[in-house]
């Protein structure tokens, strides 16, 4: 069984690494967080690589021993959380290198990348997966542990109203809330909690909204000129594209914003109503996720993306 392998690895390995993908929300954070905690109580002494970690996290237990890059150029074992494909890797390097890899994902568009994988796309969270692993393993979720794991529950849920919830979501809640787990905390941090720079981009994001295909297409777009005038934080744009879904009658919500490393191409984020599969969309631009919420990375002008997309969308509504 695939899970005893994992275990095997695990036991085995004298270096491991964590990491996850590139602008890591709370699920990402809390899947990485959470493993690291776990492994510890194994007695390992693992790596978490994540370059850029949101503020709204700095909360989560473990989040001083994050790193940015690692000395250690060859890992024994890497373990990927919450990533649907190897480009997508924040520090994939670590991956690539390590003898053996690991990969635990709840991505329908995930690519089976390591030796190992681990992925169900029916969970509602990496973090939801994990629970799971470390009940297996007759590991303890401790306070801290069950604080990273939820954090991910939570925002990869939307707050618990996404389709994905299910009676076992509420039902672990409950079982975290008994131990000590401060619940309306975590859902005031990371669901009602906006930073200065991120109420100035939900205004110009705003302001910006076209309401195309009879209603039911919303799109919206950030500048690299706009995050810097607003002296935005890695993870201040995260929720935006839910602006334009929440919207009456729209099936297709689309948020793209610069890449700051490359001004010609822009990084998607699509959120979908009704039966659009936004994986399936996203995939054709390389990219990938889940069938309401997934993203890619598009080059071109506002103007030039916005085509791109809504030819593919046009074929679907």
């Amino acid at each position: 069984m695939t899970l005893d392998e994992i275990l095997n690895q695990i036991k085995n390995a004298e270096s491991i690494v964590v990491v996850t993908h590139q602008t890591p929300d709370g699920d990402a954070v809390g899947s990485s967080l959470a493993m690291k905690l776990a492994l510890e109580s194994m007695g390992k002494n693992p790596d978490v690589i994540i370059p850029e970690v949101p503020s709204v996290y700095d909360f989560l237990p473990g989040r001083e021993d994050i790193k940015a890059s690692s000395d250690i150029e060859k890992y024994e074992l890497a373990i990927s959380v919450d990533c649907a494909t190897e480009m997508r890797i924040d520090g994939k390097e670590y991956f690539e290198n390590a003898k053996h890899t690991i990969v635990i994902d709840h991505h329908g568009s995930n690519t089976m990348y390591g030796d190992f994988n681990y992925v169900n796309p029916v969970s509602p969270a990496c973090c939801d997966i994990l629970a799971g692993v470390f009940d297996y393993y007759n590991i303890n979720i401790t306070k801290d542990i069950g604080t990273c794991l939820l954090t991910g529950i939570i925002t990869d849920t939307g707050g618990f109203k996404y389709p994905s919830t299910t009676a076992e979501t509420f039902e672990f809640a409950a079982e975290l809330l008994r131990k000590g787990v401060n619940v309306s905390e975590i859902y005031k941090r990371t669901m009602d909690t906006m930073s200065r720079a991120t109420f100035e981009l939900t205004k110009r994001v705003m302001e910006r909204m076209e309401i195309l295909e009879n209603g039911k297409v919303a799109f919206t777009y950030i500048t690299k000129q706009d995050v810097n005038e607003v002296d935005a934080k890695p993870g201040d744009h995260e929720g935006l594209v839910n602006i334009g879904r929440n919207l009456d009658g729209i099936e297709v919500s689309i948020f793209i914003r610069q890449n700051e490393e490359n001004k010609d191409e822009y990084r998607v984020s699509m959120r979908t109503n009704g039966d659009i599969n936004a994986s399936d969309i996203c995939l054709m631009f390389g990219g990938g996720g889940h069938p309401r919420a997934a993203g890619a990375t598009v080059e071109g002008t506002v103007e030039e993306v916005k085509e791109k997309l809504m030819k593919e969308i046009k074929k679907v509504l």
